[in-house]
């Protein structure tokens, strides 16, 4: 069966901002415009098609990451609508490993905005060309050329504007396209849908001419050739060749094209995906994707994206769907995939019927034959694949590089009422932990207690919410608790012996190691410096996973024990009653021995604040924070806002949204993210920290 599009026609895109910058709304146009939908559906309203969650309706953000597929001037656009609230920060960094190119949405009054500063990070990681959109120009303090300075001041990008504002706020009527230099007015009586263009008026041909000639000098520096032409005469260079020499530019990571526009007043949309088109990558403008051989891990392979070749495909989400079931997302790097046929989970080496393959449109879904290389769509039937997994022809498998996600930082406790709701409830929260890597389950045995963790506040406000509508599940939470650590300050040498005479064989270990602290973030090392077969070799692997069961349970406090490292010295061993048992035993006790003697403290996860406010809240919210023993790092001027970056124990945050919407009447709001751990003050008797 031929392809439907040819591959250089194909864009697989994202859409990544701030919170509230606009992207589900700049979505919505786009459907609209490219004839997926009929109606333009709005994020206030609970309308949005992308938004097709319940808790996403209702609290007017975006949840999980949307996919869908349109067509634009012959190009087909694979679309994935992404989070901007940071605890789904998750939802963004899965998508982005999969994406060729990405649009960043700006808000023409914020600016750089916190979560801003974290997509652009991710987007640099994973290597993925960006256009820049500065949204809502029709907003009261829109200031374009302000945020371009932002931008390259903050994200430290190299723009080239393509685009100018005609007007602002409440005067916005249209933009000026550099590359043709024509003015496009938008007619605000029809939705904006109707537009004509027209000469440059004369009060902003001056300015157009200037970033024109700079739109030139910077797409010139692109190419060597255009270069000599240039010095030779401006005049010689054609709109074509500064077109094909900018899309260089933003596929290389040299420059990044700037537009501009209000999405809810559908103005600089179609232009927009004009852009996509011209100047994002299709997959054969990037280079072949690498992986290693199953067989051989030091072997690197690589695989262009080419129907013809094995297939290859890397699963980036996993999702729970009423009607159908598990449903696995994946894009496909390279060949092509029949529905009905097998496939390899090369990650897990287990084999994959591939039952039905679906085209989806956020929750809505299409039946399809075939995939072919470039596409991105959900399959139904996967028994053993997540998020990361690596999907392969089963004659060449091959592991992808995986997605990495950050640790939960947040946990509360949660418990049924009857004991028949409890095999109900773990069925559920094991679908939820398959769809989200950030959220972790386990069952603290000594009160029984199931403990779900993750990224923050309402990343557990919403799973907890998905519990009680999806799963119709009664049960009670406990408060909020933070996930402490536990080291140690100073090191000891710990000799310890393990005899255990039962009337038969019995059990004899003898270990002697030193314990000491490493620096902080280096986490746990092990050495063997046993010589002389004092031990042997069989028994030092359950050493190591006496020492490390015993760090995973805590000593201290019953957290987990990171940066130390255990140097295992000497130790003798009896050639009956020694056994595997007894050494893991052995080791087990001398770590929590050796461990209270050296200076054991209790370490509390740290984050850091960012919090846009008017210049008036400032002393109150400065305030709070250090109430909170918070400590302010310090006060910037933004866009007419004043930005306080902070930092703070996680334990004293809970509930701060609430607080911060008092003191500024509203007016202000923040992000917070996880920065690191650091040695709490002593809580030996629990005063201030309700949470222990």
């Amino acid at each position: 069966m031929p392809r439907r599009i040819e591959l250089n026609k194909v864009r697989n895109i994202g859409i990544m901002a701030h919170i509230d910058a606009g992207k589900t709304t700049l979505t919505e146009r786009i459907l609209f415009y490219t004839g997926k939908s009929h109606r333009i559906g709005e994020v206030h309203e609970g309308q949005a098609q992308m938004d097709w969650m319940e808790q996403e309706q209702e609290r007017g953000i975006t949840i999980t990451s949307a996919s869908t597929t349109c067509y634009w001037n012959d190009h087909r656009i694979n679309i994935i609508d992404t989070p901007g609230h940071v605890d789904f920060t998750v939802e963004v960094e899965r998508s982005l490993r999969v994406l060729d190119g990405a649009i960043a949405i700006f808000c023409a009054v914020g600016g750089v905005e916190p979560q801003s500063e974290t997509v652009w990070e991710q987007s640099k990681k994973y290597k993925v060309p960006k256009l820049v959109f500065i949204n809502k120009m029709d907003r009261i303090g829109a200031d374009f050329y302000g945020v371009m300075d932002n931008i390259e001041n903050q994200l430290k990008a190299n723009l080239i504007p393509l685009q100018l504002p005609m007007g602002s706020e409440d005067n916005f009527q249209g933009i000026i396209d550099l590359l043709e230099m024509k003015a496009y007015f938008y007619e605000d009586q029809d939705l904006s849908k109707n537009f004509h263009v027209e000469e440059i008026p004369g009060e902003y041909l001056k300015k157009a001419e200037t970033y024109h000639h700079i739109m030139i000098e910077k797409a010139v520096e692109l190419d060597d050739s255009l270069t000599e032409k240039y010095l030779e005469s401006e005049e010689l260079i054609t709109m074509e060749e500064v077109t094909a020499a900018i899309r260089k530019g933003t596929i290389t990571h040299q420059i990044v094209p700037v537009l501009c526009g209000s999405a809810f007043k559908n103005k600089g949309v179609r232009k927009l995906l004009d852009a996509v088109n011209l100047f994002l990558p299709s997959p054969v403008d990037l280079p072949p994707v690498q992986g290693c051989s199953v067989s051989d891990p030091d072997e690197v392979v690589y695989y262009s994206p080419d129907d013809h070749e094995p297939f290859q495909a890397l699963v980036f989400k996993v999702q729970t769907d009423p009607h159908v079931g598990k449903l696995v997302y994946f894009r496909v790097y390279s060949g092509t995939l029949k529905a009905g046929s097998y496939i390899l989970n090369s990650t897990k080496n287990k084999r994959e019927r591939v039952g039905r393959i679906l085209q989806m449109h956020a929750n809505q879904r299409e039946s399809l034959d075939n995939l072919y290389c470039g596409d991105i769509a959900a399959a139904v039937g996967f028994r053993h694949s997540f998020t990361g997994d690596t999907l392969s022809d089963p004659e060449h498998p091959t592991i992808l590089e995986t997605i990495e996600f950050p640790a939960p930082v947040i946990s509360i406790s949660i418990e049924v009422d009857k004991k028949a709701e409890q095999e109900k409830l773990s069925s559920a929260l094991i679908k939820l932990a398959e769809e989200d890597p950030t959220f972790t389950v386990k069952t603290n045995q000594e009160t029984e207690q199931i403990i779900i963790s993750g990224m923050g506040e309402l990343h557990l406000e919403v799973l907890v919410d998905r519990l009680q509508r999806e799963f119709q599940l009664e049960f009670t939470t406990g408060r909020p608790k933070v996930s402490y650590r536990e080291t140690i300050l100073s090191s000891i040498i710990q000799d310890y012996k393990h005899s255990k005479q039962t009337g038969g064989k019995g059990q004899f270990a003898h270990i002697k190691f030193k314990l000491e602290p490493t620096a902080a973030g280096q986490g746990f090392e092990f050495k063997n410096k046993i010589t002389e077969g004092r031990i042997p070799k069989e028994f030092i692997p359950p050493i190591e996973k006496g020492i490390i069961s015993a760090m995973e349970r805590g000593v201290y406090a019953g957290f987990p024990v990171v940066d130390v490292r255990v140097e295992l010295i000497d130790g003798s061993f009896h050639s009956v009653d020694s056994s595997e048992m007894a050494f893991k035993i052995a080791a087990q006790e001398a770590f929590k021995l050796a461990f209270k003697k050296c200076s054991p403290i209790l370490l509390e996860p740290i984050v850091s604040l960012e919090i846009t406010t008017p210049e008036e809240y400032v002393g109150t919210i400065v305030g709070n924070i250090c109430s909170r023993r918070g400590k302010v790092n310090g006060i910037e001027s933004k866009l007419n806002q004043q930005v306080i970056n902070a930092e703070a124990p996680l334990s004293e945050m809970f509930g701060y949204a609430t607080d911060l919407r008092s003191q500024s009447s509203g007016r202000a709001f923040y992000s917070m993210h996880f920065e690191r751990y650091e040695a709490a003050p002593d809580v030996k008797t629990g005063e201030g920290y309700p949470n222990l």
